[in-house]
């Protein structure tokens, strides 16, 4: 029997290497607050939407903010500001979101030398898309008045919200794996700001909407840090390596030894 041809071996052999996961040396006191921030998400998170579920489930504490804030919402209702507010829930919902995270998904996996980052992304979106449809059945959390909805009647249950769910990881996660690798001060904080901005404005249109109360997208928020706490310990866990360990996939090579 024939062997491939040798450029058909490097084809293979390139694509293989994609699965390697990419490790890279970080100063030890980085990695360490790597770890520690990984920690504060994921307890903030699973506190705050303890919080607020046990809220919406006593009808107490968070959740008697719901009434109130849905009713200044209301009273800022004006027709340019809708038209926005339906572009953003259109952009961020069920249909346009996963195909512009698909979209981003296949070019960072042909574009990128190794598929970690895009899996790990894949990964964390999943999740908020599984905790969504699981949590929203089990609290049965009822929506605002349907009268009070601006672009069409939705009667599922409204806790948390899957389109802030779904916003927030895509911005957290992809501002975390483009920033631990480029790893500059400035990207990092536009980084952030720009996720931070991009929730906000969900969050303002879900509730401008009438399709979600505050309590709804708060727990959705929580929900999130915990999902990217998750993400950045499995990241840095598997990638980040001091001076001195073995690197056990390969080293990148724009990886600095933080010396």
């Amino acid at each position: 029997m024939t062997s491939a041809p040798p450029r058909f071996r490097t084809r293979l052999s390139g694509w293989h290497q994609r699965f390697v996961v990419e490790e890279r040396y970080v100063p030890a006191a980085e990695r360490r607050a790597l770890y520690i921030t990984s920690i504060v998400l994921v307890i903030v998170g699973l506190i705050g939407f303890t919080i607020v579920l046990l809220g919406v489930l006593g009808h107490t504490g968070f959740e008697r903010l719901d009434q109130p804030v849905e009713l200044w919402f209301n009273a800022q209702r004006a027709q340019d500001t809708t038209n926005f507010m339906i572009v953003l829930a259109i952009i961020f919902g069920p249909v346009a979101l996963p195909i512009i995270v698909l979209v981003v998904l296949v070019i960072w996996t042909f574009t990128a030398r190794h598929v970690w980052r895009p899996l790990l992304m894949a990964g964390g979106m999943l999740a908020g898309v599984i905790l969504a449809q699981t949590i929203a059945p089990i609290v049965q959390h009822p929506r605002p008045p349907i009268g009070d909805m601006l672009f069409g009647p939705d009667r599922t249950f409204s806790f948390p919200s899957g389109h802030v769910l779904g916003t927030s990881d895509f911005f957290l996660l992809l501002a975390f794996l483009l920033a631990s690798r480029i790893r500059r001060t400035w990207f990092t904080v536009a980084a952030i700001s720009f996720a931070v901005i991009g929730i906000a404005a969900q969050v303002v249109s879900r509730l401008y909407l009438g399709y979600h109360w505050i309590s709804d997208t708060t727990a959705s928020n929580f929900l999130s840090l915990v999902i990217v706490g998750t993400v950045i310990a499995i990241d840095t866990h598997r990638t980040a390596r001091v001076k001195g360990e073995r690197v056990e996939g390969e080293l990148s090579k724009t990886q600095t030894d933080g010396t």
